[in-house]
């Protein structure tokens, strides 16, 4: 499915998802960003979204723009945040910090070896890590990405695709009511 598919299926009230999404998907509109990574930002938001429509359309459309490799990765950042962004979440927000300091306990070896190169894996989990709402995790991903040389245009640029995403699947939600 395209992404003119899936404006075309937007009401009137998300016009500026529309205009959004036209914007966002692309290197003009996604400042520091390459496509391929756009596109993996997108697909991993998608994920997060918990929308079968917008992850079905999303996968569809990714498909001619990543490899294998690549969408596998989407899918395990999104995997490997869905625990990570909880369990961090808790440790932050919890008032005994000394949950802080206790050992983790939980595997995370995929963070070590993703499939793609660690700037569009930290790019995926930050976008994740935004819509989940785990501010703990957004602040290492931004500290991760700026010491690998990211700018601070592409991680807001990964913000800015997440949220419309999150906005997307909210449209299409309402309209599935």
């Amino acid at each position: 499915m395209s992404i003119e598919t899936i404006k075309s299926l937007l009401p009137d009230y998300a016009k500026d998802v529309k205009l959004n999404i036209a914007s966002v998907l692309t290197e003009a509109g996604s400042m520091g960003l390459t496509q391929t990574q756009i596109m993996g930002i997108a697909l991993a938001s998608s994920y997060a979204t918990h929308n079968p429509f917008l992850i079905k359309s999303m996968t569809a459309y990714a498909e001619s723009h990543l490899s294998q490799e690549e969408i596998a990765a989407t899918k395990a950042a999104a995997v490997i945040m869905a625990m990570n962004n909880i369990y961090y979440r808790f440790t932050h927000l919890v008032s005994d910090k000394d949950y802080s300091s206790m050992p983790v306990k939980l595997r995370m070896n995929i963070m070590r070896d993703p499939g793609v190169q660690p700037r569009e894996f930290e790019l995926y989990s930050l976008a994740i890590s935004a819509i989940n709402g785990c501010g703990l995790c957004m602040d290492s991903h931004v500290k991760q990405l700026s010491k690998i040389g990211v700018s601070k245009e592409a991680i807001q640029s990964s913000i800015r695709i997440a949220a419309v995403m999150q906005s997307l699947a909210q449209a299409i939600l309402i309209e599935a009511l």
